[in-house]
């Protein structure tokens, strides 16, 4: 059966697989990425390393810590934990950034380790950012961090592929945030939530590097695993340019010279060359759930917000109704880089930020700015009134100088602008491309140096039925049920997120019970599920089940109350990786979800169904009222850590 992309480059980083087994989307696979980057919750990751049992890394090579998020704070707390962070990264032998260097996110791809064709993974949502190199970048959670730090592997359900294809040509004045802000804000009903995006077309060739790192980075604010690029001719060039930029810098900072050859050991012909000769690529009739189609002469430029992603304008219609800002940011991992500066500093060259505006700057990186103050660029910024920050994280998570404070409105070029994230709540914040939001920061209102007609996007989807499978027995281990047979309990709610499920409140109680999770569990979703529910119910939630928080205890407060495993019509990616992680078992039952929306409604919270479910892992099935649903089958891998009781204890076993 043919391959896409996403499914090829799993099918590279799985280990363990049976004979034979070719990967494809919904398989749970164990996989041993190329690399594994955490920030500052490098400091978070340690404790749960430790807690395993584990003395060393198992690959250092594989391991990078960067320092990048609360880099402002020079409190004495910080940089305690920053000298534990470096004294144990050193000790380990992993490869280490220090603050300062630069974000992670663009150290990662700077450095060579988010390479064309390999799959990298960082506990940090944004690490989707290194499709834009064709690189198969996705998130983890931080016991996976710790999984992979001491055994070089950790689980993953290979997701549904989107492919979305790019025509034309972007018109001067318009950039790659225009692209993803529109794709966002045009198919902003969850279509490619949990998905991985391929994007093809042959609108790719006149995107830049650049460009493509911005619209691969924020396909995790549309609400995919991953968005990866082909490699091409200027994916090559990048690579190249930025090989003989190393190679002129020396190794200075170059934490990992493994061959002792003096040469880069990531960014070097030997491995480019290779890469030019074994493009990988998906197979011409592979298979996507939905096809999107977004003509790039069709995009204006746009701001989302205020204070969400998916409600977009035009920024020429804006600048029409004289939105006051207070605040300008081209900072974050998003939008810091050379290109973005330049645009600008094009834009407010000559010019003065407006009176009343403060406008902040921060390079994607230390060499980032080195190269934008060897060109002017900075310089002019600065000549303009922007006020400079280090680079790194700051003002776009609620870090730093500069924060939004309340009745105040600002205008960013980061990735999100949920309320609350950039400081108070009470604060609204828009999102921009860095050349509106510097002439923004030039008129004090929002404002665009480039004003186009505002046209309503060229976009269409289409969705494919699902293939039909060939029906397989799934090989169940031992000590794997077989089956499970429960009363089913129904929490219709779509997006029912993890404060609903388990409080914030009860969160960072460090001494807080099993029993007493089980206590509060569904406590501010409903009050009374606790006396609703028996011990070895099946629950069934709605759609998009446990988004918000990372918290685990969402999915530990209801295996500790006795519900034998959880099914929904989806999950949110985060919740699903805690619950398996804690050796909870989840299944994505979409059409069982439908059915019993539409046979129980929604009015109540909490719904006693009087149906006995009947959930058989060999024929990846559950059967309800006699009518059967089938679902992706429990692999091996998954298998493994649900009866290890957790990652954790898998890794203990597999020390």
């Amino acid at each position: 059966m043919a391959q896409n992309l996403i499914e090829k480059i799993a099918q590279r980083f799985a280990v363990g697989l049976e004979t034979g087994h070719e990967v494809h989307s919904g398989d749970y696979i164990m996989i041993q990425p190329a690399y594994v980057m955490t920030h500052d919750n490098t400091g978070a990751v340690i404790p749960k390393f430790l807690k395993i049992g584990a003395k060393k890394l198992f690959n250092p090579r594989q391991v990078v810590h960067t320092l990048d998020h609360n880099i402002q704070d020079k409190s004495e707390k910080n940089l305690q934990k920053y000298r534990k962070i470096e004294a144990f990264s050193r000790e380990m032998g992993a490869d280490f950034y220090p603050a300062g260097r630069g974000i992670g996110h663009q150290i990662m791809c700077e450095e060579g380790y988010a390479w064309p064709g390999t799959m990298v993974v960082a506990s940090d949502s944004h690490s989707n950012m290194y499709g834009g190199l064709g690189c198969l970048g996705t998130p983890i959670v931080r016991t996976d961090a710790a999984a992979v730090w001491a055994s070089g592997k950790t689980w993953w359900q290979v997701p549904p592929a989107v492919k979305v294809e790019l025509r034309g040509e972007l018109r001067p004045g318009v950039t790659g945030k225009d692209v993803i802000i529109a794709l966002a804000g045009y198919f902003g009903n969850d279509e490619v939530l949990n998905h991985a995006i391929e994007f093809t077309g042959e609108g790719i060739r006149h995107l830049s590097i650049d460009q493509r790192l911005t619209i691969a980075n924020m396909t995790t604010e549309w609400g995919a695993l991953a968005g990866v690029f082909p490699v091409d001719e200027k994916t090559i060039e990048w690579l190249e340019s930025r090989a003989q930029y190393v190679k002129e810098r020396g190794l200075a900072g170059v934490p990992s010279d493994a061959d002792g050859k003096g040469e880069h050991p990531r960014l070097n012909e030997k491995r480019i060359r290779e890469l030019k000769n074994n493009k990988l690529t998906a197979d011409a009739d592979a298979y996507y759930a939905k096809e999107i189609v977004l003509d790039l002469e069709s995009v204006v430029p746009y701001a989302a917000g205020p204070d969400t992603v998916k409600v977009i304008n035009p920024v020429s219609e804006l600048a029409k109704k004289n939105i006051k800002i207070n605040k300008a940011y081209l900072v974050s991992c998003v939008n810091s880089r050379l290109e973005d500066i330049a645009q600008a500093a094009e834009v407010i060259k000559g010019k003065k930020v407006a009176p009343h505006v403060k406008f902040y700057i921060a390079a994607a990186s230390a060499d980032v700015q080195k190269e934008a103050e060897k060109h002017g660029y900075w310089q002019t910024l600065l000549n303009a009134g922007a006020v400079p920050l280090p680079p790194g994280c700051g003002p776009c998570i609620g870090l730093g100088s500069g924060l939004l404070e309340d009745g105040e409105v600002g205008i960013s070029a980061t990735n999100r602008n949920f309320k609350g994230r950039m400081g108070s709540r009470n604060a609204q914040a828009y999102l921009a491309s860095p050349a509106v939001v510097a002439a923004s920061a030039v008129s004090g209102k929002i404002d665009t140096p480039y004003h186009m007609e505002p046209v309503q996007p060229k976009a269409e989807i289409k969705i494919n039925p699902a293939p039909k499978a060939a029906q397989k027995r799934v090989t169940v281990l031992p000590d794997f049920p077989s089956s499970v047979k429960g009363e089913l309990l129904f929490c219709p709610q779509d997006n029912l997120n993890t404060d609903g499920i388990f409080p914030g409140k009860y969160t960072y109680i460090d001494d807080f019970t099993p029993q007493q999770q089980a206590q509060v569990v569904m406590e501010n979703y409903d009050p009374e599920f606790v006396k609703i529910m028996k011990n070895g119910d099946i629950l069934a939630g709605g759609f998009n089940f446990g988004t918000g928080s990372s918290r685990e205890q969402a999915a530990t407060a209801l295996k500790y109350a006795g519900i034998r495993l959880l099914i929904a019509g989806s999950f949110s990616e985060t919740y699903k990786r805690n619950a398996v992680n804690n050796g909870f078992i989840v299944i994505e039952a979409p059409e069982l979800v439908k059915d019993l929306k539409a046979r129980f409604g929604s009015e109540r919270p909490t719904i006693r169904t009087d149906l006995t479910a009947v959930v058989d892992f060999k024929d990846a099935s559950i059967t309800v009222n006699g009518k059967s649903y089938a679902f992706n089958p429990y692999g091996a891998a998954a298998q493994e850590i649900i009866i290890a009781g957790g990652l954790e204890n898998w890794v203990k076993n597999n020390l």
